[in-house]
Formats: structure tokens, C-alpha cells, sequence
């Protein structure tokens, strides 16, 4: 307030000397001001004092310079950068003319050698990669060329990173960005690749026929051994109605054979339980012998009762034309006469 006052009494009693003062006063926050700085995050500032490297000033609040003895030099990007270089002609081993561009990522590491290590370190980088490609370039075929990117990276980085250190750049990487063939090589390498594709689709065909047909023949395969399954359990179930039937057939005859002989055995019984008499025995014995005369045989043995058996026969058709009779008057018959017993062979 004072200083106000002072100020308005001395331009109210002398307005020159006060204008001249202001005027000082100005000039002398101006130089301090343009002495003040603050170094932004990822920036270095080369400081020179009287013409030579003092200091680097990095991140960490404000910074001075001490007015007309010390100035920044150079403000110094450290974060990592990259530079993208035009195409570059190059000759391959085989005498191939081709364009490369480079892209190169890069860091400063050291500000003082980076200020003071080269006038121009971009054009020397830029100069040293074209270089470099060149003579890795003129080592390698048109093929290797194109097949060997990460090879010619790896050469490139190790090489451009060696060269630059004294410079204080850090090379991080290096990448071919594109590989421009003439366009003869170019129209040739359409024509080999569309030939590849040829190549391979017909492999694939091939290799599809083949799978195909192996399949039709497993397929075949397998058809004809379970035909030949189906044909086996076929045998087998017939063989098995086969055996079933006979077991079948077996076992009616048996049947039927038990079922004649209980026939049999109950006719017997029920002819003893009638308890025939002698006559009715011979009558059936008789019928027997008549049976065994109708066959085929040419000689018949006569048993050597059969003329009593006659006689009895005789008796009995006597008995069967008198029974009329006997409602009129009784007939004792005579008693036959016993023969001797003889047995005759005839021949038929």
C-alpha cells in the first residue's frame, strides 16, 4: 500500500524517473519469468552454462537458470520413439532390384551424448538403416529375402543399436514394413503361388479318393463278414430246428411206440380179465396163422397140434348150424378124437 503510495507521490513529482522504473521493474520479471521452468514427465532439459554442458534437468519440480550465464540447450524426449524411413532400393544375391521400408523403434538414454554425439541423428539413423539393409539385403536370395523378416530384424536392430550407442539412442526394434518386388517377380510369384494352390488342391483330391475309396472297401468289408455272420447263425438256428425236429420226431415216436405197448398191455390185460375160453384162443391163433400166410414168405412152419386145431374147428361150425336145432330136441356131441401131435413143413 505503501510502495502504491510511494509510487503515485514520485510519478506525481517526477513522471520520467517513475516510467523508467516501471519500465525496469518489468524487464526484470520478464528475465526472471523466462528464467523459470518446469520439466513436463518423459522430458529432459540440457542445461549449458556459459556455452557448455552444465546439468540435465529431468522430471522434479521447478527449475532455474541463472540469467545470461545459463540456458537450456536442447529439451530432450525420453519416452521410446519410432522413425518411419521411405523405401529403399536394394539388390538381392540374385540380382533381383526390390523396394524395402523400415520402421525403427528407438529411446535416447543418454541426454548429453544424445545433445552433443551428432548434429543430425535422425538423418545419420536414417542413413546407417538404409546402409545396412543394403548389405544384409545383397547376402540373400529374392527367397530368403522374403522368408527371412525376423532374421533381417534381429541383424538390423543388433547393428543399428551398436552404431548408435555413442550417440546415447537406444535402438529397440526394427521391422521391415513392406517388401515391394518388380512387377515381373510379382506377376512370376502369383503364377508359382497359383500353381502351389493347384498343386495342393489336387493332393487334396487325391488324398480324398483315396480316404474315399478305403472307406468303400471297409465298408465292403464289414458287409461281407456280417453276411458271413448272418450266414453262420443261420446254419447254426437251422442246424438247431433241425436237431430240435429230430429230438421232436424222437420223442412222438417214442410216444407213440409207449402209447402201442400200453394199448397192447391193456388189450392183454383186458383179455385176461375176460378169461377166454379155449376155443376163442384158438379161433384168434387161427387168425394169427391165416396172417402169416398172406406174406411173402415161401416156407411156413405148421405147428403140430393144427388137427386139433381142425378138429375144434369143425366142432365148432357143427355147433354153430345145430344151435337152431336145439330148441327142439338137445344133441349131446360127440367128443372129437385126440390126434397125435405132428408137425408138417409145407412149401408155398
Amino acid at each position: 500500500m505503501l510502495n502504491l503510495q510511494a509510487l503515485s507521490f514520485a510519478m506525481a513529482v517526477n513522471p520520467a524517473a517513475a516510467i523508467i522504473v516501471v519500465a525496469v521493474v518489468a524487464v526484470l520479471a520478464i528475465i526472471v519469468i523466462a528464467n523459470i521452468h518446469i520439466v513436463p514427465q518423459g522430458k529432459a532439459y540440457v542445461v549449458e552454462h556459459l556455452g557448455s554442458y552444465r546439468k540435465t534437468w529431468t522430471t522434479g519440480g521447478i527449475k532455474f537458470t541463472v540469467p545470461f550465464l545459463q540456458r537450456v540447450a536442447k529439451k530432450i524426449n525420453l519416452m521410446e520413439q519410432v522413425a518411419d524411413f521411405p523405401p529403399q532400393p536394394v539388390i538381392t544375391k540374385d540380382n533381383v532390384r526390390m523396394q524395402i521400408d523400415t520402421v525403427v523403434f528407438f529411446q535416447i538414454t543418454d541426454c548429453k551424448l544424445y545433445a552433443y554425439g551428432h548434429t543430425t541423428p535422425m538423418t545419420a539413423i536414417e542413413n546407417l538403416t538404409s546402409t545396412t539393409l543394403r548389405n544384409i539385403i545383397g547376402e540373400l536370395e529374392l527367397d530368403a529375402t522374403l522368408t527371412s523378416r525376423d532374421l533381417i530384424n534381429t541383424q538390423m536392430r543388433s547393428i543399428l543399436d551398436e552404431a548408435t550407442d555413442p550417440w546415447g539412442i537406444k535402438v529397440t526394434r526394427v521391422e521391415l514394413k513392406n517388401i515391394i518386388p518388380p512387377k515381373e517377380i510379382q506377376d512370376a510369384m502369383e503364377k508359382q503361388m497359383k500353381a502351389e494352390r493347384e498343386r495342393r488342391e489336387s493332393i487334396l483330391r487325391a488324398e480324398g479318393e483315396k480316404k474315399s475309396a478305403i472307406l468303400v472297401a471297409e465298408g465292403q468289408k464289414e458287409a461281407a463278414i456280417l453276411k458271413a455272420e448272418a450266414e453262420k447263425q443261420a446254419a447254426i438256428l437251422r442246424a438247431e430246428a433241425l436237431k430240435e425236429a429230430a429230438i421232436r420226431e424222437a420223442e412222438g415216436e417214442a410216444e407213440a411206440i409207449r402209447q402201442v405197448q400200453e394199448a397192447t398191455a391193456a388189450g392183454i390185460r383186458m383179455i385176461n380179465d375176460a378169461k377166454p375160453s379155449e376155443a376163442v384162443l384158438t379161433i384168434k391163433s387161427l387168425e394169427a396163422f391165416q396172417k402169416v400166410a398172406d406174406g411173402q414168405a415161401t416156407k411156413i412152419i405148421i405147428p403140430s397140434d393144427i388137427q386139433n386145431m381142425a378138429g375144434l374147428i369143425a366142432s365148432v361150425k357143427e355147433v354153430a348150424t345145430e344151435l337152431p336145432a336145439e330148441k327142439t330136441a338137445p344133441v349131446t356131441p360127440a367128443a372129437p378124437k385126440k390126434a397125435t401131435p405132428k408137425a408138417n413143413i409145407q412149401d408155398v
